[in-house]
């Protein structure tokens, strides 16, 4: 059976879908930003500031301690404080304000570099910030040669990269480059000049290979290739500089090569693991590389061989047995023959057979004989 719903509970459902419809219907949001450990103070829009108003941060609400009349004030703000912000007015709940509070911190001084990799095309120039603002940061960067200011082209990836295309080669002039960042809470800068030829530097070789060779135990060849970016090896030629060293050893040894594109190590330790690496620079200007990725490599080692022997000898163990005095004396006499392919080293000292037959008469007496005289004392 259905029972009639009163007229009242109508009217208190409407009130309250109005009231939530006025809470989160949608206002024109505002950005404001707050510089980190500051305090920040949020105005409730056109509202007077003796007006009763609730404030929420993400939907929450947010306790009255945080106002000052109708305005919000937040002390110290962290990243935590960084979201939006709503201000409802009196009872009604009417949403008078809305606010997306940044919580960030001016720029510091950018970091600025220029270097030409692809010399004598021209130089690129790139910059980061020392630390992050947690804000948006915007960046202009000027250059200019000799009174006159030259386009960057700014790269699509990475964006805080742009090129600069020479148009004077040898010249004398400096170049001056000068980069500003900017964002809500301040702004900061940086300027640096420089000769043509002082930020030459190639970047490391290319396909860096070490390679044992056959039978030289302390012997590597390397070999590698000029970096893809260098664009004319034939006018401007690179030299190069190879480390090397044995893993269980913290210490380099150098070398550096005026021209070549490869290397034979000769005083590698046998049988020990390498690591290598090289570096390339003009012959004449700029710096060296970065060190190219390193490589491992070990010197050639000899296979273990086999004893070998043209025919098979026989070992005859003979045992002699006497009787003397009711002793017995017992002695193994070892005979051998076979022709064998294994040969003699220089030092070991050959004796004759007779010398050797010798040497065992004698050794048998010593022993033979204290025996026979231990037996004859013990019967007198």
């Amino acid at each position: 059976m259905a029972f009639p719903v009163p007229s009242t509970c109508y009217v208190v459902l409407a009130a309250v879908v109005v009231v939530y419809a006025q809470r989160h219907s949608q206002q024109d949001s505002h950005t404001q930003y707050a510089q980190l450990g500051k305090d920040v103070t949020i105005q409730c829009g056109s509202v007077d500031r003796g007006a009763v108003v609730t404030w929420t941060a993400n939907n929450t609400d947010l306790d009255a301690s945080h106002l000052n009349g109708s305005w919000l004030v937040l002390r110290h703000v962290d990243l935590s404080h960084s979201g939006q912000y709503s201000c409802y007015e009196g009872s009604s709940w009417h949403l008078k304000y809305r606010v997306n509070l940044k919580v960030g911190t001016p720029p510091k001084e950018p970091v600025l570099m220029c270097r030409s990799n692809n010399y004598p095309n021209g130089f690129y120039c790139s910059w980061h910030l020392p630390s992050p603002t947690y804000i948006p940061d915007s960046f202009n960067i000027t250059v200019k040669h000799d009174s006159k200011e030259i386009v960057c082209e700014k790269d699509a990836s990475p964006k805080n990269r742009c090129y600069i295309r020479y148009l004077h080669l040898f010249s004398t002039k400096k170049y001056k480059v000068t980069l500003t960042v900017t964002n809500a809470l301040g702004r900061n800068s940086t300027t640096i000049s420089f000769d043509e030829f002082a930020i030459v530097k190639p970047d490391p070789p290319e396909n860096v290979v070490a390679k044992p060779i056959p039978n030289n135990p302390r012997r590597l060849l390397v070999t590698w290739q000029y970096p893809s970016t260098w664009p004319d090896p034939d006018s401007f030629p690179l030299k190069f500089f190879l480390r090397y060293r044995p893993l269980i050893i913290d210490y380099w040894q150098h070398v550096e090569l005026s021209d070549g594109t490869s290397h034979i190590i000769t005083d590698a330790y046998a049988g020990k693991e390498y690591i290598i690496q090289v570096a390339a620079k003009d012959n004449e200007i700029g710096t060296w590389s970065d060190w190219s990725v390193a490589v491992h490599a070990t010197p050639w080692t000899e296979e273990p061989k086999h004893l070998t022997t043209e025919a098979q000898g026989t070992v005859q163990l003979t045992s002699t047995l006497f009787i003397s005095a009711g002793v017995l004396v017992q002695f193994q006499e070892t005979t051998t023959s076979s022709t064998s392919a294994f040969v003699v080293p220089s030092t070991t000292k050959m004796y004759d057979s007779e010398r050797q037959a010798n040497c065992g008469a004698v050794a048998v007496s010593w022993v033979v004989g204290p025996v026979l005289v231990a037996f004859g004392i013990h019967f007198i």
